[in-house]
């Protein structure tokens, strides 16, 4: 059965003592036997997404616990895998909400500017 690193997540030869990828020690300890399993679901590619187009704070939340997931996984630490995939998703989809909201709040703000410049230039008011 081969090794994980605990801090990087490369696997290692069993013999190993120390981790060529990082440089830390690894333990004795070997992962859990992860045959069959699939990592979860990441969210990297919409954590990206949403960076670039809704909310940049939350999106980088999310490119943050994305890119820890795969490695944690592949360590043995399933659970903290599964913990920082759903913390990716909860930011993910928090930032694209609120991004969209926003979106829709600027469209309708601007709607009404228009508007009322629209109305204003009818009606006279103010011109000459």
């Amino acid at each position: 059965m081969s090794k994980f690193c605990s801090s990087c997540g490369a696997q290692v030869a069993d013999e190993a003592v120390v981790c060529i990828k990082c440089g830390c020690a690894v333990t004795g300890k070997t992962a859990t036997n992860l045959s069959g399993q699939q990592p979860p679901k990441t969210w990297l590619i919409q954590s990206i997404l949403v960076t670039l187009f809704c909310c940049l704070p939350f999106g980088i939340v999310g490119i943050v616990n994305a890119s820890k997931v795969e490695t944690r996984f592949y360590a043995g630490d399933i659970d903290e895998a599964n913990r920082l995939a759903a913390q990716a998703a909860k930011w993910t989809k928090l930032g694209f909400w609120i991004g969209l909201g926003v979106i829709i709040l600027y469209f309708f703000f601007m709607t009404f500017v228009i508007g009322a410049g629209i109305f204003a230039g009818l009606s006279g008011v103010g011109g000459h």
